[in-house]
């Protein structure tokens, strides 16, 4: 577990880095804040439709040649697309590294079957937690130190982030284990590596049910989140690299501190139904409370109010890990991860189109908020579901989910 926690931290720290100065890179190349939306929005959208086909694509190829393999070839495509987008010097050279990009990292869903490949089922949930803590981690180092070194230059950071991902490959290769047994490997199959026969095959696992909407809503309200972010705090409180990389600092030690040491409380204080519900709830306020901010310190502020929100998501993947056996684990996580990319395609049109409605609006109108209030409403459509699903769930399944 130690080695894939130090592969996943240096990854997410690369990727962290280049957050708080993307937006304003593509903004370099645009004249005005519309403009400058829409730009973001083509950037975002590439990465995501490339990521939504190749995630269970590099899923499938991880079940038939080890997760170390494919991992690697994560780490070797974001370290020349960190360096590609410091030396571009159009919008079309960033819409295509973007694309290359996103098809090649699945570093995410990889983890994830390494994790379940390493650990007994009902230890699961507790090592997610741990994942997402690595991933938190991440993000308190990666933004903050894109944010300061953007100060400087925003193209130092791209290559910085391209240095990390090659010593990772480094550490990858020399140093990361195999977690996959070879008795545990099955053929590639292409059709099953079709995005959409995956959701279909994660929709039919027993005990997952109606939670592939939750992960659906709820993916897409945090990725309009992510997508929207810097943005927004850019064009309605004048942050720049630094405040957003501060900010982010803030998600992600709060990520930290929640998955990595509240985690197991909160489950045995809770258990895992209550948890998602509430963690459901407490989410539609604090999107509600962005939304309608006021001050800058409110944006921060409401982080600290979702902490049960943070800690339902590796409940939630605990459960449909389970649902899946050895063999298919990396099929099984491509297929979350599908999903995530799927959102992630639909988040920029949603997030940042609504953001390209409302960027000339005074920057006091309460309607400029909208892609705060639409992740509000997703995340109500994600606790709709899950409260059905909890309560279709037979008395035995609850059982053995909240053991």
């Amino acid at each position: 577990m130690s080695f894939i926690l130090i592969a996943v931290l240096i990854d997410m720290v690369s990727i962290g880095l280049i957050i708080p100065v993307l937006p304003p890179l593509v903004g370099t190349f645009t004249q005005n804040e519309t403009q400058h939306t829409l730009a973001q929005l083509a950037v975002a959208f590439a990465f995501g439709l490339a990521n939504f086909f190749g995630s269970p694509i590099l899923g499938g190829l991880s079940d038939r040649f080890g997760r170390r393999k494919v991992m690697l070839v994560g780490f070797s495509g974001l370290a020349l697309s960190f360096f590609v987008t410091a030396m571009a010097d159009a919008l079309w050279m960033l819409v295509v590294v973007r694309l290359f990009s996103g098809a090649m990292q699945a570093n995410a869903a990889v983890a994830n079957a390494y994790v379940a490949d390493i650990t007994p089922p009902a230890e699961r949930a507790k090592r997610f937690g741990l994942l997402g803590a690595a991933f938190g981690m991440g993000f308190i180092l990666g933004p903050v130190m894109g944010g300061l070194l953007g100060a400087i230059d925003l193209h130092l950071p791209f290559y910085v982030a391209g240095t990390l991902a090659l010593l990772n490959w480094l550490y990858g290769f020399f140093v990361l284990p195999e977690s996959l047994a070879p008795e545990h490997r099955r053929p590639f199959d292409w059709r099953k590596a079709n995005p959409f026969a995956a959701l279909g095959r994660l929709r039919n696992l027993h005990g997952v049910g109606p939670l592939i909407y939750v992960i659906a809503c709820s993916g897409l309200a945090q990725l309009v989140i992510q997508t929207s972010w810097v943005l927004y705090n850019q064009h309605k409180f004048g942050w720049g690299p630094k405040e957003n990389g501060l900010s982010l600092f803030v998600v992600g030690l709060v990520a930290v501190v929640v998955q990595g040491v509240l985690l197991q409380p909160l489950l045995r204080w809770l258990g895992p139904r209550r948890l998602v519900l509430i963690g459901l709830m407490t989410s539609v306020a604090t999107n509600l409370i962005w939304g309608l901010s006021t001050e800058a310190w409110m944006m921060v502020g409401a982080i600290f109010l979702n902490i049960c929100g943070v800690a339902a998501g590796p409940a939630m993947q605990g459960v449909i890990s389970n649902a899946a056996d050895a063999r298919t684990q990396g099929e099984t996580m491509g297929a979350v991860a599908a999903i995530n990319s799927l959102m992630a395609v639909i988040s920029p049109v949603a997030g940042l189109g609504l953001m390209a409605l409302v960027a000339e609006l005074p920057k006091t109108d309460w309607r400029i908020g909208a892609p705060f209030y639409l992740c509000a409403l997703l995340q109500l459509a994600s606790l709709a579901f899950a409260w059905r699903h909890f309560n279709m769930e037979p008395p035995a399944q609850a059982a053995a989910a909240k053991a």
